[in-house]
């Protein structure tokens, strides 16, 4: 061969793509590789929302087994110990407790040294392939695809395939552990006050195959689809319907939709079980009804010399939050804000008493069903427009 055939392969490789080319190329394998943990080792794997066929299953595996070398037993039990201890000391990556520069920029070193806690193996990897291929390649030899991989890449495209290689191997790291894992908790946009601190990072899951949708993904981890309001966009749940259209997976769990029965004048046993079984979407939209009580009360606030604009931005973030996590000095603030707003007070005392519906296990059906009528009837005997609004629409879940 030629000094100057030698210099051409270097150059260009065998494919001789151009630079528009390689970038393409780029984006698109990293794009499958996205796909390959939202569906295969997320949704699937993770969390038993669906079921693959056998064929679309080692695709994955063998996808993530050459782009990444990551372990399904791994990055299953790291991430269900993750949902079991969310947000606390023993969360294996959360920025609540570790800061949010060491999980997103050391989000990978984080999950390898979780995934030598054999007693987070043995407690949360159930379930996950143990045949031999998974035994004897995938697990034993979890370098050799990545390694593979950065020998294809150079023949595909000469020495600049050394830098794709380089940018699959930075690609879930950066995007999963770091911004999801990061950010996920952190930033962002929150449709349910679910009990940690996860976030939708932004409306349309295309970058990260919908996981942007990390708020709703927490407040229903089982479900199939991350998306949740008619604005958000979820890509990783199209290819699942994709796959699904053509038999190669099968949806086991989505998230409750509530419906409705318009007219409905009285709750009956069928609201109650609806209420509970769609408890998230019920605060949500009891959220918006305290932003609109709050805009009622705000001019009226607003000439109350004592009180501050300071004051009343926080105490407008607080009536948001969900009560039992407020600490003491943050309710010592509310009493100070209701002193001076009694619709306020009773906003905050209902949602306070439609929270015990949720706590169901010292009552009985009955009970239930008396204390949700009670509530409604209060709320439009209230006098505030906003809460008789909500009560109106919460009796007519069916």
């Amino acid at each position: 061969m030629s000094l100057y055939a030698v210099l051409d392969f270097l150059s260009n490789g065998i494919t001789r793509f151009s630079g528009w080319e390689v970038f393409f190329y780029t984006m698109a394998v990293t794009h499958i590789t996205i796909a390959s943990v939202t569906i295969y080792l997320h949704r699937c794997q993770a969390h038993r929302a669906l079921d693959l066929h056998p064929i679309a299953s080692h695709f994955f595996r063998f996808w993530l087994w050459l782009t990444t070398g990551q372990v399904t037993k791994e990055w299953a039990s790291i991430h269900r110990k993750h949902h079991a201890k969310c947000d606390t000391e023993e969360d294996p990556h959360s920025p609540v407790t570790r800061g949010i520069k060491k999980v997103f920029w050391e989000g990978a070193e984080l999950y390898r040294a979780e995934a030598k806690n054999q007693e987070t193996m043995d407690k949360y990897g159930h379930g996950t392939p143990d045949d031999w291929m998974e035994r004897n390649v995938y697990t034993r030899h979890s370098a050799l695809g990545v390694s593979m991989l950065l020998v294809l890449n150079f023949v595909l495209f000469g020495v600049i395939g050394v830098t794709v290689w380089a940018v699959q191997m930075l690609w879930i790291p950066i995007t999963a552990a770091g911004i999801i894992n990061g950010i996920g908790h952190y930033w962002g946009y929150r449709n349910y006050d679910c009990a940690d601190a996860a976030t939708n990072i932004i409306p349309l899951g295309l970058l990260i195959g919908g996981e942007e949708l990390h708020n709703n993904h927490h407040t229903f981890a089982t479900s199939a689809k991350l998306s949740s309001k008619w604005y958000e966009f979820d890509i990783g749940w199209g290819y699942i319907r994709v796959l699904e259209m053509v038999g190669l997976a099968k949806v086991k769990k989505r998230a409750p939709e509530p419906k409705f029965a318009k007219g409905k004048q009285q709750a009956d046993f069928d609201t109650l079980q609806s209420v509970i079984a769609n408890r998230y979407d019920v605060m949500a939209k009891y959220a918006k009804s305290i932003k609109h009580a709050w805009k009622e009360e705000l001019e009226h606030l607003k000439h109350k010399a004592e009180l501050e604009a300071r004051f009343l931005k926080s105490s407008r973030k607080l009536m948001q939050r969900e009560p039992a996590k407020l600490e003491a000095p943050q309710k010592q603030q509310l009493v100070e804000l209701f002193q001076h707003s009694k619709a306020l007070e009773t906003m905050h005392n209902m949602r306070v008493e439609l929270g015990v519906i949720w706590e169901r296990s010292h009552f009985t059906r009955d009970d239930l069903l008396h204390k949700l009528q009670d509530w409604c009837n209060r709320a439009e005997a209230s006098g505030i427009k906003s809460l008789q609004d909500f009560s109106l629409r919460l009796r007519s879940y069916a």
